[in-house]
């Protein structure tokens, strides 16, 4: 896939500098997910892994709200007709999109406002950094469907950003969450202004893009496969880590920046 020419099907895609961000885009149903889209955002984030020119990533929605989650009409409704088989299919689907989001290398920053429910709170989770106006709603809504709140990967990741007890009483009670609970919580790293949030969280990518992004691509492997580590383990996946790090001709351009008294600039190798 070549990401400068990709037209996707289910969403908007554009390339700014070194940011690529994505658009959900169906504002009249406040950007709900469909089978398709599902598996079309799986496979962008999977490839980029092998995409040099894009450094990090913006996921936002159309029309004044991020994503309402799954569409009623188009995935709820077919999911009661379908075989054992077929759901366990389906949800399998869902967790490989929380998957790739957390395998790809660049970071991703959700800029959130309005509705963020459901599946659309999932993938505002699953990103690295999480902006959001004051009108926003994030609702992990699974159980007013009749559903469990462990869906893709919910009970394993919102306990690490918000803590135990308050992710059971957002997973258990279906409630929304307000933008500046989550803000006092740590699920939002800022909470900006409607007329600007997408142009904060793009230039917040941008500061990221423009940084050493194999030390930011190590840091966020590092992030995710620390949580089953013992410390010990930890400590020396790290050292390991780091090293490689340090054999990066970005580590020696900082240096020769610093004893040259300049600013930086990170090409990523």
């Amino acid at each position: 896939m070549r990401l400068a020419n990709y037209i996707p099907k289910n969403f908007l895609w554009r390339i700014e500098g070194r940011v690529g961000v994505i658009t959900l885009n169906r504002p009249e149903r406040k950007n709900p997910l469909t089978f398709e889209s599902y598996a079309e955002l799986r496979d962008l984030f999977r490839s980029l892994g092998a995409e040099d020119a894009v450094k990090a990533i913006v996921i936002t929605g159309a029309g004044g709200n991020f994503c309402s989650g799954g569409d009623v009409h188009d995935i709820i409704g077919p999911l009661t007709r379908m075989d054992p088989q077929g759901l366990l299919d389906f949800t399998r689907l869902t967790g490989d999109l929380v998957m790739s989001m957390r395998e790809c290398p660049q970071p991703i920053v959700a800029g959130v406002e309005g509705i963020c429910a459901g599946a659309g709170a999932i993938i505002a989770m699953a990103s690295d950094f999480r902006f959001s106006t004051a009108e926003a709603r994030t609702a992990f809504l699974f159980v007013r469907v009749g559903l469990a709140g462990c869906d893709m990967g919910a009970c394993a990741i919102l306990p690490r950003i918000i803590g135990q007890g308050r992710a059971a009483e957002l997973l258990y009670t279906g409630r929304s969450m307000t933008a500046d609970e989550g803000l006092a919580w740590g699920f939002y790293n800022r909470v900006v202004a409607q007329s600007s949030m997408l142009a904060e969280a793009v230039d917040f990518a941008a500061t990221l893009a423009n940084g050493p992004t194999f030390a930011h691509a190590m840091t966020k492997r590092m992030l995710h496969q620390e949580w089953n580590l013992s410390l010990e383990t930890a400590i020396e996946t790290e050292a390991q880590a780091q090293a490689q790090c340090m054999q990066t001709e970005d580590f020696r351009r900082a240096y020769r920046a610093f004893a040259s008294k300049t600013k930086p600039v990170f090409e990523g190798n």
